[in-house]
């Protein structure tokens, strides 16, 4: 469970707010907070107000993964394993255990055939699938996804949503425009003006989106 209270920053003001584990998706118009609100839960950002807790201890205390909107901006290596195995490697873990848990990982997100590949030689969804694969290769206990889906068609981002469950992370928190995308997340955070308006299950957030441009085109059609 992950505890917001009292945070203020930017155009953030929300006096208080809890994330189930599982999957949850923040959706809102342009300015409303979603990234800035990513980043604060993912400590990359203190807020100027308030505290985030997972679990009860501070993001910066746990072990929290984070994709980009621009992932491939933020690559160090070229060649995709080791750009995965770069996490670990930062901490001095033993070779024969970062091996492992590079190959575990590439097999999960089914992209152990891109090995020895240049990134930059990657399609924009397998880019986006080693970045995943560099964030998870940690054991996060929060995995944290800015809007990759954004510069993807569609049937590449249904791809990397199931890559996502696959990994098992306990807590996937994603941000998204694609609204059909957010229907499948089990909770919902729906942002504006840096305020949590709507909160829970698609079957209670998207009933009061009606008449706004954020109601799946298929709504209608359940």
């Amino acid at each position: 469970m992950i505890r917001v209270e009292g945070l203020v920053h930017g155009p953030l003001a929300i006096p208080s707010l809890e994330i189930p584990d599982g999957e949850t998706a923040v959706i809102g118009p342009n300015g409303a907070g979603k990234t800035t609100l990513l980043r604060i839960l993912s400590g990359i950002t203190l807020p100027s107000e308030g505290s985030v807790r997972v679990d009860g201890i501070p993001p910066r205390d746990q072990e929290v993964g984070w994709v980009g909107e621009y992932p491939d901006r933020n690559f160090l290596f070229d060649r995709v394993h080791d750009e995965i195995a770069s996490p670990l490697r930062f901490r001095h873990l033993p070779c024969g255990d970062t091996e492992a848990r590079v190959r575990e990982v590439a097999e999960t997100l089914g992209i152990a055939r891109l090995h020895d590949r240049s990134v930059m030689a990657l399609s924009g969804g397998e880019k986006i699938l080693v970045a995943l694969a560099a964030a998870l290769v940690s054991r996060p206990r929060v995995l944290l996804v800015d809007e990759v889906d954004s510069h993807l068609d569609p049937d590449t981002a249904l791809l990397t949503e199931a890559a996502l469950r696959r990994a098992g992370c306990p807590a996937v928190i994603r941000v998204t425009a694609r609204m059909e995308s957010a229907l499948t997340a089990p909770h919902l955070i729906f942002l504006q003006g840096g305020r949590v308006l709507h909160q829970g299950p698609p079957d209670r957030v998207f009933p009061a989106l009606v008449d706004t441009a954020f109601l799946p085109p298929l709504w209608g059609c359940r």
